[in-house]
């Protein structure tokens, strides 16, 4: 019988797990995260992964981590300092010392701490014997060992055993926070039902982890989160690229266009290519490329055949893709084009993320090429930018580009599953057979989109390609003042698009002394940033921008309320550079982190306090 200790009730909780990249780090926080959404804890998580690929082992360049966030709260951002870190190996605990809370707790196999490993992850000396973690509640739990007395009995070899002990570790977790082991053991039954040995041995190594935990001294109390006050409906943990893959199959069913993408697997995008892969019964149609251009043009050809057709990628897959957006902007087919951005240039950080490609998607391609471009902000926002991405490419007959971050691509928050038929239709402008008044280049007068007209239909017979077109008729023409209209039009008809997106909104006082400017992945951290601020009677508003190009209608009007403007971006300076071309007669203010990491909300709010005292 297990000793009793006091439960702590807390509103909310930092956990991660951190080991080598092999230790099954993503496997036990995301087990950890869906287990404390099925309690009815609000979510959100953060994967990291290491940039290289096989680090040597016991290396900081291989430390593998995953960050979970669980609150009786509705929570926006990952949280800024860890209450618990469960570490495998000596790097792993090195690498992550910096976001431990002074007091906070440490689970550590003891057994991995040995002479042999010390120099290759930095350490000169052995930490859990050296006074250095003083200030911290230390578990040392001989995690190795106790696993493979939990498997003794099923003759199992040593790499499938030390496999386990994630779950040793994670079955402390799980007593600590009064979790049941219920639903990972229903987890194990069903992905491994044809290897009940594997069953086996990850019960059993799990349920010693929590059983460890209910005997040691070491842990004199545990903690229990309260359910969240959350919106009545059905719920799942979601990562960003699946609600990405799921908006596209969404818009796919509410246009009637049937789903077609193309593309190459990079880094962090591939998992929208898989996640759509497995959707064929839904009418869903997958190419993995060859290379990056043979994915955009694919695309471009299911375009004009009359589908909803995408392509994924990440920065250095976009700029690959840059003249066939060209051709699609020429041609005025709708393609959407989702960018994950990860940090660069060139190969870069690439499983690391950053806000590093909004100018390359404003003007990285030769001419005068506009593009829509929109950003979402959350895991679960990820859904319906997606599904506003492809509304807007096939009812305004151009491409779009959906920016989208590996933070929020691989990162995870509760979803409430929406109906389909709540969601804004999507009337893709159809061409009818034998239409008299037919012309491949005639225009709504509102949107200025030409009518889509599938191959094979009777009496639309026509051509699109890459050379310059007369406007209307769509024949190839080198005239002067032709091209400027055309060129006028392709601009207009995009810029027309911001009568059919919503007004931009403020959060908090609608005027006043600062209003914080962020888009994408940042908005979470912002947005708990401010409303810590506003807890000290500090005010602070707060503009997220969705939309890029076009900008909502009001945003001149919105910034003209306030007397200081800061633009907060997890790059060098992308959109406020942006801002002061469009709209000069403002000054702004700038605060810019350029490090592959997100932004802490203690590090915001000293800034905007900073900026408010001037």
């Amino acid at each position: 019988m297990g000793k009793t200790n006091q439960i702590v009730e807390l509103e909310s909780v930092v956990v991660k797990f951190v080991g080598d990249s092999g230790d099954g780090m993503q496997l036990a926080g995301t087990l950890f995260s869906d287990s404390a959404a099925l309690s009815g804890n609000d979510i959100v998580t953060f994967p990291d992964f290491p940039a290289e690929i096989r680090a040597p082992h016991n290396t900081v360049a291989g430390v593998s981590g995953f960050q979970v966030h669980i609150s009786k709260n509705k929570i926006y951002s990952t949280g800024d300092l860890c209450d618990l870190i469960v570490a495998l190996n000596p790097a792993s605990l090195k690498a992550n010392m910096q976001w431990i809370k002074k007091g906070g707790t440490l689970i550590v196999d003891a057994d991995a701490f040995n002479e042999k490993v010390f120099a290759k992850s930095g350490y000169a000396s052995n930490p859990l014997e050296d006074d250095s973690l003083l200030q911290y509640n230390v578990i040392k739990a001989p995690i190795t060992s106790l696993t493979k007395a939990a498997v003794q009995s099923l003759n199992l070899d040593n790499k499938t055993v030390e496999k386990t002990r994630n779950m040793f570790a994670l079955g402390m977790v799980f007593y600590l926070f009064n979790i049941e082991l219920d639903n990972t053991i229903k987890f194990f039954q069903t992905k491994f039902k044809k290897k009940p040995l594997v069953v086996e041995a990850n019960t059993n190594v799990l349920t010693a982890g929590y059983n460890f935990a209910d005997t040691i001294e070491a842990i004199s109390s545990t903690f229990s989160i309260p359910q969240a006050n959350i919106e009545k409906g059905k719920y799942r943990n979601i990562t960003g690229n699946v609600a990405t893959a799921w908006g596209f199959l969404a818009a796919s069913e509410k246009s009637g266009r049937p789903l077609y993408l193309g593309s190459y697997p990079i880094t962090p995008a591939t998992e929208i290519l898989m996640e759509l892969a497995k959707h064929k019964s839904l009418g869903a149609r997958v190419l993995q490329a060859e290379d990056e251009i043979a994915g955009i043009c694919s695309t471009i050809g299911a375009a004009y055949t009359g589908s909803l057709a995408i392509t994924t990628t990440s920065g250095p897959g976009l700029s690959l893709k840059s003249e066939a957006i060209g051709l699609a902007v020429m041609t005025e087919l709708p393609i959407v084009i989702v960018d994950v951005q990860r940090a660069g240039p060139s190969t870069g950080l690439p499983t690391k993320s950053e806000q590093s490609d909004l100018l390359q998607v404003l003007y990285g391609r030769n001419g005068e090429c506009p593009v829509i471009v929109t950003a979402a902000a959350t895991p679960a926002d990820c859904f319906y930018k997606a599904y506003e991405a492809a509304k807007l490419a096939m009812e305004h007959m151009t491409p779009v580009i959906l920016l989208t971050e590996g933070y929020i691509g691989f990162g995870s928050e509760l979803f409430k599953i929406p109906k389909v038929a709540d969601l804004d239709p999507i009337k893709p402008p159809l061409a009818e057979a034998n239409d008299p008044d037919f012309m491949p280049f005639r225009r709504n007068e509102e949107t200025l989109a030409r009518k889509w007209a599938l191959p094979g239909t009777e009496g639309l017979r026509h051509r699109v390609g890459g050379l310059e077109k007369e406007n209307i008729t769509g024949n190839i023409t080198t005239d002067p003042i032709n091209h400027e209209l055309m060129i006028k039009i392709r601009m207009e008809k995009v810029m027309r698009v911001a009568n059919y997106i919503p007004e931009q909104e403020v959060y908090g006082e609608q005027s006043g002394e600062l209003l914080v400017v962020s888009w994408g992945s940042t908005y979470g951290t912002i947005f708990s940033a401010i409303n810590k601020l506003k807890e000290k009677g500090i005010k602070v508003s707060h503009a997220h921008f969705k939309h890029i190009m076009p900008l909502p209608k009001n945003t001149e009007e919105v910034f003209g309320r306030f007397k200081k403007i800061i633009v907060c971006e997890l790059n060098s300076g992308q959109f406020v550079g942006y801002l002061r071309m469009t709209y000069p007669d403002f000054k702004y203010l700038q605060y810019n982190k350029v490090q592959a990491l997100p932004f802490t909300i203690s590090e915001l709010s000293d800034c905007f306090i900073k900026t408010l005292e001037g």
